[in-house]
């Protein structure tokens, strides 16, 4: 199954408007706003967790998390997503970024402490990796601003700075 999907991986990479035209067909009969959250987990090395994505052709990784359901707080879509694509239980504890992105998306990110280990990857993920917060990959500019943020945050609270 992974060497499937990274097969289609590498097709939408190759050809990604196939991304943005799926996108826009799928847009017509969503609401007026979308939402999605991502979740940043730091390691006890304070590497941070990046995930592979099938479906991102421009920045393969990213923070993990996903589209929030109907009736879901983006606090719940962020554990949820964490369980459903790595098998990781998360506790969501601050809000990083609340930013509005390509058009009518709005996307959150929050801090979240993992409770277990990453589990079996879902077939949305090729891989993941702890990744040094000074090497990191090609990102999309909300996931470096919501770790940035992260980094802001801990810093606030191991200082004891307010």
């Amino acid at each position: 199954m992974n060497s499937q999907m990274r097969r289609v991986a590498q097709f939408l990479q190759k050809a990604p408007w196939i991304i943005g035209a799926a996108r826009s067909v799928w847009r017509l009969g969503q609401p007026k706003f979308t939402a999605g959250a991502v979740g940043v987990v730091f390691n006890a090395q304070g590497q941070v967790l990046l995930v592979e994505h099938v479906f991102h052709p421009y920045a393969p990784w990213g923070l993990p998390g996903g589209w929030t359901d109907r009736n879901e707080s983006p606090s719940q879509t962020v554990t949820r997503e964490l369980r459903e694509e790595l098998q990781l239980i998360v506790e969501a504890h601050t809000l990083l970024l609340a930013e509005t992105d390509f058009g009518n998306h709005l996307d959150f990110a929050y801090l979240c402490e993992a409770k277990s280990l990453v589990g079996q990857l879902s077939s949305e993920l090729l891989d993941y990796a702890w990744y040094d917060i000074h090497a990191l990959p090609k990102l999309h500019r909300f996931h470096y601003r919501a770790i940035n943020s992260a980094l802001e945050k801990m810093q606030v609270v191991t200082t004891g700075s307010i």
